[in-house]
């Protein structure tokens, strides 16, 4: 099983290396890195072909974007492999083997997806958790409740992408919401919880870093939320209200 892991980065020197550097770190080795660099100009690039020159299994494509859904629909027509999923360049696999067990769960199970936990973290000290995402199995009756998993964390077989096509570039933040709303809708496609903190993500990301991004992500989920029929104002407030608790949540042991 090959594995396409797919990063955005645009001026992302401060963090890149620590992101491509937890990939490669990985225990399974069949594992495609496919690097959309939004043309930085602060030696992000630099350091990313520092690794390809070392490490062949990564890919890197420069140039001007139309924002981070641009990037990962161009990476996902590079992809390769027979399971996607997306590390970006703010973020880190959790721990060494995790993509060893998210293969385990596709080779022992007649599944399309596997997702899990994610943590929040400080930017410059990545032990330090600021929330905890912790996630749960599937049913029908939460995507009106404004349920999702959280996008770093899911991987789905190249055969869901190719059924369900790619992000909508209409949506600036919310595209990833649109995208997952449209796979668990989805009652062919089976999807698996997997207990375990798949992703690291450093806190400051585009959909909260300040109150008008908060505010056109809202506009645009309930857009969203309307246009896949998925719920009402009410799914928009739950799904908001959810995530109060992450901040009070405790990962597991």
């Amino acid at each position: 099983m090959l594995f396409s892991i797919i990063t955005a980065s645009y001026n992302s020197n401060f963090s890149i290396e620590s992101c491509l550097t937890s990939i490669l770190a990985q225990s399974i080795k069949q594992v495609e890195i496919i690097v959309i660099d939004g043309q930085s100009t602060d030696g992000t690039v630099d350091k990313i072909q520092s690794l390809a020159e070392k490490h062949s299994n990564i890919k890197l494509v420069s140039e001007p974007d139309k924002g981070i859904y641009d990037a990962l629909n161009k990476g996902l027509a590079l992809a390769s492999g027979d399971v996607i999923g997306f590390v970006h360049s703010d973020d880190m696999l959790a721990q060494t083997d995790i993509l060893e067990k998210i293969q385990n769960c596709f080779t022992t199970k007649n599944i399309d997806g596997v997702y899990g936990d994610l943590e929040y973290v400080n930017r410059s000290d990545t032990n330090q958790v600021v929330r905890y995402w912790k996630s749960c199995s599937f049913s029908n009756s939460l995507l009106s409740k404004g349920w999702s998993p959280p996008h770093p964390t899911l991987y789905l077989k190249k055969s869901v992408y190719e059924k369900h096509g790619h992000f909508d570039l209409n949506f600036k933040i919310s595209s990833d919401y649109d995208f997952m709303i449209r796979v668990f809708k989805d009652e062919r496609l089976s999807c698996m919880y997997l207990s375990e903190i798949i992703t690291k993500m450093r806190v400051g990301g585009a959909s909260n870093k300040n109150l008008k991004n908060i505010i056109i992500k809202s506009l645009e989920d309930y857009k969203i939320i309307r246009k896949n029929k998925s719920g009402n104002l009410y799914t928009l407030i739950r799904k908001n209200t959810s995530k109060l608790s992450q901040f009070f949540s405790k990962r597991k042991n």
